[in-house]
C-alpha cells in the first residue's frame, strides 16, 4: 500500500499541470462587439417595431437577452463611441461632440483586454479623428465611410476596396476570425457604416418594399407646441435634400430646396461624389431602379405635406435596405461561429451608437433626449451564461458596456468606471440597481441640426430635461401617460412633487458624475 501510495505521487508530480494563463483563457469568452451606426430601435424585429423582419440579429434576443430599456448618454455618433471605448460621460472622457478629438491615448477597455491576454481587433467604423489604440488590428472607415467603393485605413496601409460596405467590413470579420491567434481569446469590433446616412442600399435589396407604402407615424406632422428647442431643430424629412438625401439628379428637380440640417453643405457635390463611386455595372443598376421613380418625382411637381410624406417613403425604403444588409452579414458572422465551434464562448453583443428619428415628429437623425434616439438596441448572447429569451427591464446605458466586457472576462473593473457591469442582470443575480438615467447633449452651435445644448435625468416614469446655452427651458414628461413626449407638464401644478423630485435626483446625478 505504501508503494503505491508512493507510485500515486511521483505521477501526480510528473504530470505537466496547466498554467494560470491557459486555465484562465480557457475559460474566458471571447467578446465580438457589433455595432451598427443609427440603428433604431423599432427597425429589429426582436422589439416588435412591425417595420422589417431582421431575423439574423433576432437570433441573439432568441438565444441571448434582449435589454428592454437600453440608452445613450449622448446621442451623437462619435461621442457614444468615447463613451463605449472609456466607461465615462463625454465631459470625462473629453468627447463631448462629433467635432472634438478624441484622445485615443487614455485607459480604453480594449487596452486593458490587450494587456491581460486578449488578442484585440477593430474593424470597420472609427469615427474619432484620432488614430486607434488597444488594438493589434485595426482596419477603418475613413470618417463616415462610403456605402460603395469605400476606403480603409490600417496602420501601414490606405486603399480602396471595390464593393458594398456592409458586405466588405463582414468579409474583414471573418478573415480575422478565421486567421486569428487560437491559443488566445479575442475581442472583435465589428463596427458597421450601415444604416448612416445617406442610406445607399445594396443592389441586392433596392426592390424591399418597392410596391407599398410603409406606415406613417401619428407625429409626423407635429407642431411642437410647448417645445421651444424642438420647434428650432432643422432635422425635419420635409427638409431634406432632394439630391444626397433624396438620390435625385439635377435634371429631376428645378433647384436643391433642402437644407438638410445644414444649408451651408454642398449636397449636390456630395451626392455626386457617392454615385460616381459606383462602377458602371453598379450604376446600370442603381439607374434601373431609380431612374423610373426619379422621372415620376419630376413630373409629380410635389409641394407641402404631399412632398414630405414622398420624401418618408424614400428616405425610410433606403433606411430598411440598409439593415436588411446588416442583418444579412451578421448572419454570415453568427453562422461561422456556429460552424467554427466558437459560439459557446463568444459573448456576442449587438447594439448601436445610439437611436434615431424614423419619422417621429417629423423627423430623421438622433441628438435630442426624447425616447426615439435617447434609446439604442442592445441583445447579448453567451450560451450556458445568459438564459435564451431573456428580457432585462434595468435601466441601462452604453457607460455600462466596457465594465460589463471587463467583467466577463476577469479583468479588474477600474474605479474611476462611471458605468455598471450588466453581467449581474445577464445572469439574474440579485443586485441594487440604479434607479435614474443622466444624459448631456452638447453639439450647439457648431455641428450640425441645430438641436439645442441639453441634460435631463430619466426614471421609470419621468423625465426632466434642460435646454440651455441661448435658450433656458424646462420640459418635464409622464411617460406612462404620454410616451410620444407631446404634453410638456413642467410648471404644471398636478406634477409639482414630481418636478421637485426630478430637480432634486437630477442635481444628484450631475454631483455624482462630476458634471456640474
Amino acid at each position: 500500500m505504501r508503494n503505491f501510495l508512493l507510485l500515486i505521487l511521483v505521477i501526480t508530480a510528473c504530470t505537466p499541470k496547466a498554467s494560470n494563463e491557459e486555465l484562465t483563457d480557457s475559460a474566458r469568452p471571447n467578446i465580438l462587439f457589433i455595432m451598427a451606426d443609427d440603428h433604431a430601435q423599432k427597425a429589429i424585429s426582436a422589439y416588435g417595431g412591425g417595420l422589417i423582419e431582421t431575423p439574423n440579429i433576432d437570433r441573439l434576443a432568441q438565444e441571448g437577452a434582449l435589454f428592454e430599456n437600453s440608452f445613450v448618454t449622448n446621442s451623437i455618433c462619435a461621442p457614444s463611441r468615447a463613451v463605449m471605448l472609456t466607461g465615462k460621460f463625454s465631459h470625462i472622457n473629453g468627447k463631448r461632440d462629433n467635432l472634438d478629438v478624441f484622445d485615443a491615448s487614455q485607459p480604453m477597455f480594449p487596452k486593458l483586454l490587450q494587456r491581460e491576454g486578449y488578442e484585440t481587433a477593430l474593424i470597420g467604423k472609427w469615427h474619432l479623428k484620432s488614430t486607434p489604440q488597444g488594438f493589434d488590428d485595426w482596419k477603418i472607415l475613413i470618417d463616415q465611410g462610403d456605402y460603395y467603393t469605400p476606403e480603409f485605413v490600417t496602420n501601414t496601409d490606405t486603399f480602396q476596396q471595390e464593393g458594398y460596405v456592409t458586405d466588405i467590413i463582414t468579409d474583414y470579420v471573418l478573415d480575422f476570425l478565421k486567421g486569428r491567434k487560437k491559443q488566445k481569446p479575442f475581442c472583435l469590433f465589428y463596427h458597421h457604416k450601415a444604416p448612416h446616412r445617406n442610406w445607399m442600399p445594396d443592389l441586392e435589396d433596392l426592390k424591399m418594399f418597392a410596391e407599398e407604402d410603409l406606415p406613417v407615424p401619428p407625429t409626423f406632422f407635429d407642431d411642437y407646441e410647448g417645445r421651444e428647442a424642438a420647434a428650432t431643430a432643422e432635422m425635419r424629412i420635409a427638409d431634406m435634400f432632394l439630391s444626397m438625401d433624396m438620390k435625385l439628379h439635377p435634371e429631376n428637380y428645378e433647384v436643391e430646396n433642402g437644407k438638410g440640417g445644414n444649408d451651408r453643405f454642398d449636397a449636390e457635390s456630395a451626392w455626386k461624389g457617392s454615385y460616381n463611386r459606383m462602377t458602371d455595372a453598379q450604376k446600370a443598376a442603381w439607374d434601373a431602379h431609380y431612374d423610373t421613380i426619379n422621372a415620376a418625382f419630376a413630373n409629380a411637381n410635389l409641394s407641402g405635406k404631399e412632398l414630405a410624406l414622398w420624401k418618408y417613403q424614400r428616405y425610410m425604403k433606403d433606411y430598411l435596405r440598409c439593415i436588411k444588409s446588416v442583418d444579412d452579414n451578421v448572419g454570415r458572422v453568427l453562422d461561422y461561429l456556429d460552424e467554427s465551434g466558437l459560439a459557446e464562448n463568444t459573448l456576442v453583443v449587438y447594439t448601436s451608437d445610439q437611436g434615431f428619428y424614423l419619422g417621429e415628429h417629423g423627423w430623421y437623425d438622433k441628438r435630442f433626449m426624447y425616447e426615439q434616439s435617447f434609446r439604442t438596441p442592445l441583445l447579448m448572447r453567451l450560451p450556458g451564461t445568459v438564459s435564451p429569451g431573456l428580457r432585462v427591464q434595468e435601466l441601462v446605458q452604453n457607460i455600462d458596456y466596457a465594465p460589463t466586457f471587463l467583467d466577463f472576462a476577469r479583468v479588474d473593473i477600474p474605479n474611476d468606471y462611471q458605468g455598471l457591469s450588466l453581467k449581474s442582470l445577464l445572469t439574474q443575480q440579485p443586485v441594487d440597481w440604479r434607479e435614474a438615467l443622466y444624459y448631456h447633449y452638447y453639439e450647439y452651435p457648431d455641428g450640425w441640426h441645430k438641436v439645442k445644448r441639453h441634460y435631463g435625468v430619466r426614471t421609470d416614469r419621468y423625465k426632466l430635461i434642460h435646454f440651455y446655452h441661448d435658450i433656458d427651458t424646462w420640459e418635464l414628461y409622464d411617460l406612462q401617460k404620454d410616451p410620444d413626449e407631446l404634453n410638456n407638464l413642467y410648471g404644471i401644478d398636478a406634477y409639482a412633487e414630481v418636478q421637485h423630485r426630478l430637480h432634486q435626483k437630477l442635481k444628484e446625478l450631475r454631483t455624482q458624475y462630476g458634471d456640474s
